[in-house]
């Protein structure tokens, strides 16, 4: 006697309504969109003012926030050219608390959150770093097994800095070292340079524009969605006049449409 094939499962048929039903398209709009910005760069090369002046002009003239990792350091800038913000230092890192603290800024309606540094929820106390180490211990010491915890801790922080409802500035500290250079006589001397950034590898894309600053305090735009502000290089740069304003009118121009 022959015997008959196994049975074969087949799914409900779904009609094309069901299935494209979910998905609607719109006309692509810039509506309602915020700045974010990073700035990286070595100790002394300026970060944290120019994060300062570029969070006042994207305010407009109203308070912002500043999260303080770097024990005061933006409010030594205080008033200066009438610069006015409020601040909540922080000295322990874990992403979580930078999470709870942009969602403390946004129901405090501040326009501009400036995190300053970002580095710090990396390879600080209690950084995403610390949570790896610490959560190995789970997965037998297998420190690549320990990102498993530390991997959604990371990702949640990046969400909820993208999530904001204001305008967010993120500065970085870079990794750093020496390389020769010539100098104006011609003559080879070792220059301290900045190189990545200290955070997870890949973090600017998470940017609309990423700058950063050298020594002498110049400014070089990385990346940039907004075309202004595409490969600038800016020295000793006014960060309200030079990056804040462009990038203001950007979002907020009307876009153009076909004739």
């Amino acid at each position: 006697m022959s015997q008959l094939p196994p049975p074969v499962r087949t799914a409900r048929p779904t009609s094309r309504d069901d299935a494209t039903g979910q998905f609607s398209f719109r006309p692509a709009s810039k509506a309602g969109r915020r700045a974010r910005l990073s700035i990286q760069g070595m100790s002394g090369s300026g970060k944290t003012w120019t994060g300062l002046s570029i969070a006042q002009g994207l305010s407009e003239g109203r308070r912002f926030a500043v999260i303080d990792t770097e024990k005061g350091a933006a409010s030594l800038y205080a008033g200066h050219r009438g610069i006015q913000f409020d601040t909540l230092a922080m000295d322990r890192y874990d992403p979580r608390d930078l999470a709870r603290a942009l969602e403390a800024a946004g129901q405090a309606g501040y326009p501009t959150v400036f995190v300053d540094s970002l580095s710090h929820f990396w390879t600080g106390t209690d950084g995403t770093l610390d949570q790896v180490e610490k959560a190995k211990g789970k997965y037998g010491n297998n420190a690549f097994a320990g990102w498993k915890d530390g991997t959604p801790i990371q990702n949640d922080m990046v969400a909820a800095l993208l999530a904001y409802p204001g305008h967010v500035v993120a500065s970085m500290r870079s990794y750093t070292e020496w390389v020769l250079e010539e100098n104006e006589r011609g003559k080879r001397e070792p220059k301290r340079v900045g190189t990545r950034p200290e955070q997870r590898k890949g973090i600017e894309y998470e940017f609309d524009v990423a700058v950063a600053m050298d020594i002498d305090n110049r400014l070089e735009v990385l990346k940039s969605r907004c075309p202004e502000l595409h490969r600038k290089t800016i020295e000793r740069p006014n960060g309200a006049r030079d990056i804040a304003a462009p990038l203001l009118a950007w979002l907020n121009a009307t876009p153009e449409t076909a004739e």
